[in-house]
């Protein structure tokens, strides 16, 4: 069930649905500004086929992708996703420290809306967009958060965190700070050799961590869940292991 190589993890399949576990760094379908670029989908389809791609990750984001492997399953995952019914949440580290437990944003946004091809507030032509965000607790300089889109706008956790302020670590698009989380720098008593260090995590700490839908076919509904690939799992232990702060362990009461 768990079939393994370096560009994704297959968490689930069936004659209808397809969900995998992307590395960050790859893109989930076609993209205009990189027609070279690595894709999870045709990576995929060696394995399972023709696949139809029913929703987006970021090619930085990590984590849970469903693909529809018929027209019909693709139809009907479509309008799961358009009327908002699947229910979607992130895990990201960010820098800073949020001073609310939970927040709802409610901006609306415009893709590709400055020259750097980011998605930036705009209340004239955005789309609606809604992201709840929830505290988890802080980690040093940094702080976990827990994000559930309600829509699924392109960079929609990134811009809505932009937005008050926040920005999530090593983001090569919305922070000005691309330094790499080192466990030199979060940990009181280190004895190792600061040359010989290798960060703990340099990429986006932003991960597609569980997805609830009614399968196509049969309308159950089925939940998954995307293991941490080993970067942020080793971040996360550490900063669980010095300041008892961890996303797997946090129930946000709604």
């Amino acid at each position: 069930m768990c079939a393994k190589n370096n560009d994704y993890t297959t968490l689930f399949s069936d004659d209808n649905i397809v969900v995998l576990n992307k590395r960050s760094g790859i893109l989930i379908a076609a993209d205009r500004y990189n027609e070279e670029a690595p894709r999870l989908d045709l990576l995929a389809e060696k394995e399972f086929g023709k696949l139809y791609a029913v929703h987006r990750i970021d090619k930085d984001t990590s984590g849970l992708i469903v693909y529809a492997r018929t027209p019909e399953a693709h139809k009907n995952l479509s309008q799961q996703f358009e009327k908002r019914l699947v229910h979607k949440t992130y895990h990201a580290l960010v820098y800073g420290h949020p001073l609310w437990d939970k927040l709802n944003v409610d901006l609306p946004l415009l893709p590709d809306g400055d020259i750097r091809h980011r998605t930036v507030v705009n209340k004239k032509y955005g789309k609606p967009s809604v992201t709840d965000f929830y505290n988890v607790g802080s980690c040093g300089p940094y702080s976990w958060i827990i994000a559930e889109p309600k829509t699924g706008r392109t960079h929609q956790i990134r811009a809505h965190l932009a937005a008050n302020g926040f920005s999530i670590v090593c983001d090569p698009l919305y922070s000005g700070n691309q330094k790499p989380v080192r466990l030199s720098e979060i940990k009181r008593k280190w004895n190792g050799d600061d040359f010989e260090e290798r960060p703990l995590l340099s990429r986006l700490a932003l991960h597609a961590y569980k997805i609830e839908f009614a399968h196509p076919v049969t309308g159950e509904k089925v939940c998954f869940t995307a293991p941490y690939p080993k970067d942020m799992e080793a971040t996360r232990n550490q900063l669980a292991k010095i300041f008892g702060v961890d996303p797997f362990t946090y129930s946000n009461e709604k």
